[in-house]
């Protein structure tokens, strides 16, 4: 079955992936952050992917978010290792999706941006420096991987800046693959300062991007992304906030309070959004208090 986003039901994600590989008791401090654990521990992602839809979540996002073939390559990866890691991403969430069962579960293949791959925070402050065309230059390869490995939509995700957006957009359509286009943002621009109406307008009027919205931002700041959302494309909505703490990038730590409130997303589905679901610090229980509110 071709994933699909319809107007009229409501999608749940998963919440944190990194957050409840660290409560399994991993130390995910390193470069490559989740992405490791593709060959460390693959049995425990594969347990946090069974955690999140066990409580209730219709979609499982990959640990391919910080999967580069730079990222790899420092890590002494070479570069067949790194698809094959790339590709177990994927294959590690849908054997999580066969043990759970049902025909109404979803696999979204991670495509963290480039700041991600730089692992100190670039992603949460926006633009690097680089142009649209050394940005798809950069993404195609494992985009191409990935497209291919078997999931059922990329996930596009915590994009802080309109040409990165620009690049991936252009690239989901050359590869004719289904995607959502998700940015991280703070009040209503993007992490690079860029109106939010725009950033969302880079899609408006392609097919392959299924769903556009927000994710990895503060709680706060979902409601006015999904109406600036609507008043620009009729593409479903999809929101996934943080928990509302704040990523510090040189200390690689979350400080600050968390916002996240099992009201807010029961809000958010009668606003518009038609995929919700959390980030970082969300967990499979804030994952199922979400799910009952909406469902």
């Amino acid at each position: 079955m071709a994933f699909a986003v319809s107007n009229t039901t409501v999608l749940i994600s998963d919440g944190g992936l990194a957050t409840e590989l660290e409560a399994r008791g991993h130390d995910l401090s390193d470069d490559l952050w989740s992405a490791r654990l593709l060959f460390d521990a693959p049995d425990d992602i594969v347990a946090a992917h069974r955690a999140f839809y066990g409580a209730g979540a219709t979609i499982a996002t990959t640990a391919s978010y910080q999967a580069s073939f730079d990222g790899f390559a420092a890590g002494g990866i070479s570069r067949e290792n790194a698809e094959r890691l790339m590709r177990r991403s994927v294959e590690l969430a849908a054997a999580a999706r066969d043990e759970v069962g049902g025909d109404d579960r979803w696999v979204a293949a991670s495509v963290g941006p480039y700041g991600a791959a730089l692992a100190n925070g670039e992603e949460y402050v926006g633009r690097y420096g680089l142009s649209v065309a050394e940005l798809e230059d950069w993404h195609l390869p494992r985009l191409e991987i990935l497209a291919d490995a078997g999931a059922d939509v990329l996930a596009i995700e915590t994009v802080p800046d309109i040409d990165e957006a620009e690049a991936l957009v252009g690239l989901v359509q050359r590869l004719g693959v289904p995607a959502w286009l998700s940015y991280t943002i703070s009040g209503t621009q993007t992490r690079a300062g860029q109106p939010l109406a725009e950033a969302f307008a880079v899609a408006a009027d392609v097919p392959e991007i299924v769903a556009v919205g927000v994710n990895c931002c503060a709680p706060g700041d979902v409601l006015p992304a999904i109406q600036i959302a609507h008043d620009v494309t009729d593409k479903p909505v999809i929101v996934y906030p943080n928990s509302g703490e704040v990523w510090d990038g040189a200390r690689r730590t979350w400080i600050g309070k968390a916002r996240w409130s099992p009201d807010l997303p029961s809000q958010w589905v009668a606003e518009g959004a038609r995929i919700v679901g959390g980030c970082c610090r969300v967990t499979p229980d804030d994952i199922a208090a979400l799910a009952a509110s909406v469902g």
